[in-house]
């Protein structure tokens, strides 16, 4: 038993060693770590090392990773966000779903699947993996910007087909195992389910806050309960018949509506990716290399329609429903993979008998491949528009008229500088110009902070300055300065500067004016000025100077106005 034990533990630790060496590979092919982890599995198989032997520990330590991730998907949907979900967030979510589920299961048939597989997969295709998502976005800041809001909306609307489809799953696989008798076994499921939604509900209304409040107190307690109920629940769940999956998922939604769900959520993230590991480690363990290659012309096929006809069926339903076709294809781009669901939820019907082997490694293959390529596709989202922006006009309406009615502005239309970055060093910038009686037109791609600015009377439009087409749309007459008040950050190697490109931009469209530009970095500030910008700014370096006049006493003893709204 303790040779037993140690050789686990051995082989686990050489799991871990080979994930990381595998994962730095990844890290510097710019490559998530789902294709990473896969890879890893496939080396530590039968196949390559035969270094994964300990199935079944291996699979334990996946189901915990599996309640987990369906715990924290669980957290996001509250009622409350669910409902305010914008309509295009949900036409684009569902018309995406309905289209990929529809031509895929085509696509399937034609390829000689049955038609119980054809379903399985062409349903795995609809699924867009969040966490690769929202980590593109936020490396390139685009979090805020339109397009990244809609994509998040609509990725939670895939979030709850996920749930949906788990749910038919498991209704579909109590039937079967029920048989041609098992009617009450089907019913006492029934019955149990909805008991365990009603405690849920319960809950909910009378112990979810109470309880947290009083665990939040400490912090550790409180993971610890999280993950607790996660894993009680998911094995309430498999108890009762419907699933751990479908548990783990209910054990999230209870907590959804508390005010420390994103406390937990930060505190659970990392856990879970280091156990989902395991998933994908032995998920790429179990995978026979050469089904694969029988698999791997349908993979192709397959990968193609995911690549480019769901980037094409959100840039059609956006463009109908009045955005530009650059708003539409950044956004679409974020659903040309399938995601972690996507395993998982064939992972559920191989367990079920409903669909064997060679389909669960055709999944694979198609995961393999297009998150590795959609990957670049996100990075280089600017210069694909470029590219392929002559054969998408057909997707934008003649007047885009969501965008139209997001860039009207009330006041005076021309203006003595042209402001990019409605946030804090933005505000303070458009403050001290308009003090000196300069009239500053301000511009953001995040709506939240552009209704912010015009709520106060201040003329704004909505605008990305990484957009080329964008300057064209503006009055350039009588501007002397353009100011970026974004935040600066390392542009990596290998990618366009997005400040040389706008100035650039205004150049071409007739600008005779200064630029100002954001920089934190010497060598950096020296390249812009050489680029031809007139003024760098130094947030950090602008902002200490400021603190040290107030602090002595060079500025008076007023308040900012943040700080008089802070005091009261």
């Amino acid at each position: 038993m303790e040779h037993e034990i140690t050789s686990v533990f051995i082989e686990v630790a050489g799991l871990l060693a080979l994930a990381a060496v595998v994962g730095f590979t990844a890290l510097l092919l710019r490559q998530p770590l789902i294709v990473a982890f896969i890879a890893a599995g496939i080396i530590a198989g039968p196949d390559v090392l035969g270094l994964a032997q300990s199935a079944d520990h291996i699979e334990l330590l996946a189901e915990i990773g599996v309640a987990l991730l369906l715990f924290l998907v669980g957290l996001k949907l509250d009622v409350g966000l669910v409902r305010t979900l914008g309509a295009v967030a949900v036409a684009t979510g569902l018309g995406q779903v309905a289209f990929t589920v529809g031509i895929g299961f085509l696509i399937c048939l034609a390829l000689g699947m049955d038609w119980v597989t054809s379903s399985y997969v062409a349903v795995a295709l609809t699924f867009s993996s969040t966490i690769i998502v929202v980590k593109l976005l936020s490396d390139k800041r685009e979090i805020d910007s339109l397009h990244g809001r809609i994509a998040l909306g609509f990725l939670i609307v895939q979030d709850i087909a996920v749930v949906l489809a788990m749910v038919i799953l498991s209704a579909v696989g109590i039937g079967a195992a029920a048989g041609d008798g098992g009617g009450l076994a089907l019913l006492r499921v029934l019955l149990g389910g909805v008991a365990m939604v009603a405690g849920i509900v319960l809950f909910i209304t009378y112990g979810a806050d109470p309880l947290l409040r009083r665990l939040a107190r400490s912090p550790e307690l409180l993971v610890t309960f999280a993950i607790a109920w996660a894993v009680v629940l998911a094995a309430v769940g498999d108890l009762l018949g419907f699933g751990k999956e479908l548990g783990g998922l209910l054990a999230g939604v209870s907590l959804a509506s508390s005010p420390f769900r994103e406390a937990i959520a930060a505190r659970l993230s990392s856990l879970r990716d280091f156990l989902l590991l395991f998933f994908f480690v032995g998920l790429g363990a179990r995978l026979d290399l050469g089904m694969l290659g029988n698999e791997l012309p349908a993979a192709l096929i397959l990968s193609l329609f995911v690549l480019i006809g769901n980037p094409l069926i959100v840039l059609a339903i956006m463009g109908y429903m009045g955005y530009r076709r650059r708003t539409g294809l950044l956004a679409g781009l974020t659903v040309a993979q399938i995601s972690e669901f996507s395993l998982i939820f064939m992972a559920m019907g191989l367990a079920l008998g409903h669909v064997g082997p060679s389909a669960m490694g055709l999944v694979t293959l198609v995961g393999l491949v297009t998150i590795t390529l959609s990957t670049y596709m996100i990075v280089h989202s600017q210069r694909l528009y470029a590219l392929i922006d002559p054969v998408i006009k057909p997707f934008e309406r003649r007047h885009p008229f969501r965008e139209d009615a997001a860039e009207a502005f009330q006041g005076p239309t021309n203006f003595d500088t042209i402001l990019f970055g409605l946030g804090r060093y933005g505000r303070g910038i458009a403050r001290g110009l308009h003090d000196r009686g300069q009239t500053v037109l301000g511009v953001d791609f995040d709506p939240e902070a552009l209704r912010r600015w015009t709520a106060r009377g201040l003329p704004g439009t909505y605008g990305d300055a990484g957009d080329p087409e964008f300057p064209a749309s503006l009055r350039l007459e009588g501007v002397s300065w353009i100011v970026l008040a974004t935040p600066p950050h390392r542009v990596p190697p290998g990618q366009s500067d997005p400040r040389l490109a706008m100035m650039q931009a205004f150049r071409e469209a007739g600008f005779r004016g200064r630029f100002a530009l954001p920089s934190t970095d010497l060598l950096d500030a020296r390249t812009l000025y050489k680029a031809g910008a007139d003024l760098v700014l130094n947030p950090f370096h602008d902002a200490s100077i400021r603190a040290v006049e107030r602090i002595a006493g060079e500025l008076g003893e007023e308040d900012e106005p943040w700080e008089q709204e802070a005091r009261t």
